[in-house]
């Protein structure tokens, strides 16, 4: 059945709400969004979920998948010890990439690690809710330029196509931290102009306009989305779909964007 659902999601911690507590309904608009697609994603019925993530083991030259057989969210680094979900790894799929990416000389690392990375637990805690048998596959983009990871998201797409599996591809990051003198980074003006395009670029389907966005601006924004979302736009190149934006607020100065790749 190969691809079967795919969006963009953020990953704020205050959207866990032992961590969030009264914070959480200044992100209510966000909530109901993961709420919205749990649901949509629940009936697709996934076997395995690719969650991409912007704060796991990043290596300059090679994007990063962990290998290890089990999977744990935990949220101990923001004070909340209770809050935790454990999943399966897909062995078997992360072996055909490991060898495909040998034949393609696609630069690829595997790492054994069980905690799972707040960027996969986040929209793992919603998306994955009532998924108990769901196999994750936790990808770490690199520092490589956008075009590789463009080019990265479509050898994983010739991956998830070859499979028989129902695959869903989960892309994790905020968009500018810098948006108001509220940012925890200060604001910069670059980051409005920043979200801007994501959404423009979006919606109009043009990825050239990220492909050529130039990095130095997009260091100024502080965001933490782009190369995830690359990534995830080339597993659907060439691909029919329909965007749906869920929702894209910044109640405490950074982007938060839901969005949603219908598939024909």
């Amino acid at each position: 059945m190969s691809l079967i659902f795919a969006a963009f999601t953020p990953h704020s911690p205050l959207l866990i709400p032992d961590i969030g507590k009264e914070h959480i309904n200044k992100l209510k608009v966000t909530k109901e969004s993961l709420e919205t697609l749990e649901k949509e994603l629940y009936v697709a019925q996934p076997d395995v979920i690719f969650v991409i993530s912007p704060h796991g083991h990043i290596f300059p030259d090679a994007f990063t998948i962990n290998a290890n057989p089990t999977l744990k969210t935990d949220f101990r680094e923001f004070g909340d010890l209770t809050t935790t979900s454990t999943y399966e790894n897909d062995l078997s799929l992360i072996a055909n990439i490991a060898n495909a990416s040998r034949n393609e000389a696609a630069p690829v690392v595997s790492q054994s690690q069980e905690t799972l990375d707040y960027g996969a637990g986040v929209p793992l805690f919603y998306l994955a809710k009532h998924l108990p048998n769901v196999k994750i596959i936790p990808i770490t983009y690199s520092l490589l330029d956008y075009k590789k990871h463009h080019d990265f998201g479509h050898f994983l797409k010739e991956i998830i196509m070859d499979t028989n599996k129902r695959v869903a591809v989960i892309a994790s990051g905020d968009l500018s931290h810098r948006l108001s003198s509220d940012s925890p980074e200060g604001f910069s003006p670059s980051g409005q102009e920043f979200d801007q395009l994501i959404l423009e670029s979006l919606k109009t389907g043009n990825t050239t306009n990220l492909l050529n966005y130039d990095p130095k601006k997009c260091d100024e924004t502080g965001e933490c989305g782009l190369r995830a979302l690359l990534i995830l736009l080339g597993i659907l190149r060439n691909m029919q779909y329909n965007l749906k934006i869920h929702s894209y607020e910044s109640p405490f100065g950074i982007g938060y964007l839901t969005a949603e790749f219908l598939l024909d």
